[in-house]
């Protein structure tokens, strides 16, 4: 979410950072909503103070009126100089005095109850639409209308894969070695799915391990097992809801939704909570399964495991102090480098512009390897850093160790590697005449083999 300063101080110029997104946000409805807000809070103080003002004042007149009914019982009783009229008459005055000011009163606390709820209605209001505006892009992301004109970085790793017969794709390979089963995935679920079989569920076993490993050991994360499904606020700290709503598996009966990625519950792991800046940055991975309804990719991608509504995924996630946060993004994607340079990968960095930025993220690479059966770069790791986006709806800060007061941390989050597309690569790039295909050297203490015959 974006800070609502930032909008009421430069709302033309955050209507011109949304455009380069190639999105649109209600900035002038939130802008009416918010003064609509600030009226309703002024008249409301303004209210509160006349009613504390009449309270006192009836206060008073109720105390001079206990004092005139004491000399008038003392009249009656021919106690006092005072005629019984004269103090019949001010004893009238004064509670019809105090009668007037505490209808005024009672009129002053029904009006301020009707403007208590009009501001839950215009707070609520506000608040959806804040909802719906994207994340502005960093000074240094390139403009550019979509994914057509990100920037593509020079290919790394090892070699494109050179080969002296006609390679397959892995929906091919995939069958012929009885490591995927599409026909029985379909029967199972329906299209998009898949059963892996034998060295095949194997692979993604070790691929999954040996990531968690290689991040943990290496990188220094703190690895997470967080639940698979959460509850609609955690989607919405971490800026899927109410964007992606359409895309979301959702139980029908509980307020539970099935991850779509770990980023989602390790945004909210430290959820209305205060970080000692001390303890930043602090580095987690988490291996879930992911569950994405592809209805903005129907007609895509439909032959093979590339995409589908479930697949298993790597995550890596940071919380940081705002000045520290895009070297913590180029470390991320260096994590992710190393990962791809073990597993033997012919693999390129991608540089995202502001029309392919997505929704959260203030800046965002994307790394693709080579799968050389399929003849395409398939993407494997995105990784973002969101600033205060998802922080501000998490409501996650840190108080700074200078004794400022608390402010809100930055968040990345980044794919560590994300399958099946990995599989794609492996199986594609290091098959063999005989249909074969040769385990990377990494995995082999995870499959116990070296070839997949």
């Amino acid at each position: 979410m974006l800070d609502l300063n930032l909008i009421r101080q430069k709302p033309e110029w955050v209507k011109e950072q949304i455009a380069k997104l190639n999105d649109t946000a209600p900035i002038d409805e939130i802008l009416a909503a918010d003064d609509r807000r600030r009226e309703i809070l002024q008249e409301v103080e303004e209210l509160r103070r006349q009613r504390n003002e009449s309270s006192k004042q009836i206060g008073r007149w109720m105390g001079s009126l206990k004092k005139l009914e004491a000399d008038l019982k003392r009249a009656e009783a021919g106690q006092d100089g005072q005629t019984v009229e004269e103090l019949s008459a001010q004893v009238n005055t004064m509670q019809a005095n105090a009668d007037q000011a505490k209808e005024e009163t009672r009129i002053i606390g029904d009006r301020i109850t009707e403007l208590d709820e009009e501001l839950r209605q215009v707070d609520a209001e506000l608040n959806e639409k804040m909802l719906w505006v994207p994340n502005i892009p960093h000074e240094s992301v390139p403009v550019g209308p979509d994914d057509s004109h990100n920037i593509n970085h020079p290919p790394q790793g090892a070699p494109a894969p050179q080969f002296d017969f006609e390679p397959k794709p892995h929906w091919d390979l995939g069958p012929e070695l009885d490591i995927i089963d599409f026909e029985r995935g379909v029967k199972l679920s329906g299209s998009r799915f898949y059963i892996l079989k034998g060295w095949g569920a194997r692979l993604q076993r070790a691929l999954i391990q040996f990531f968690l490993d290689f991040h943990t050991t290496k990188h220094g994360y703190t690895e997470m097992y967080p639940p698979f499904m959460v509850r609609s606020a955690m989607f919405e700290g971490a800026a899927q809801l109410p964007k992606f709503r359409e895309n979301i598996y959702r139980d029908a009966e509980e307020d539970f939704m099935w991850l779509g990625t770990a980023e989602i519950a390790l945004t909210n792991v430290h959820r209305d909570e205060i970080l000692e800046e001390a303890d930043l940055p602090i580095k987690y991975v988490a291996y879930t399964p992911c569950f994405r309804r592809e209805k903005m990719s129907a007609g895509r991608d439909v032959r093979g495991i590339k995409r589908g509504h479930q697949f298993d995924k790597v995550e890596m996630y940071r919380f940081t102090t705002p000045d520290t946060s895009y070297q913590a993004l180029d470390e991320m994607v260096q994590d992710a480098m190393d990962i791809c340079e073990a597993l033997g990968l012919h693999y390129r960095k991608v540089e995202m512009v502001t029309g392919d930025l997505g929704f959260a993220a203030s800046k965002k690479y994307d790394l693709e390897a080579w799968a050389a059966g399929c003849q395409e770069w398939l993407e494997i790791s995105s990784l973002s850093n969101c600033e205060a986006f998802q922080a501000r709806r998490a409501n996650v800060k840190y108080r700074p160790t200078d004794g400022g007061r608390t402010q809100f941390a930055h968040t990345l989050n980044g794919s560590g590697l994300a399958l099946p597309r990995v599989m794609i690569a492996i199986i594609e790039n290091n098959q063999q005449a005989d249909g074969s295909v040769v385990v990377p050297e990494v995995l082999r203490p995870y499959m116990g083999v070296d070839v997949i015959r």
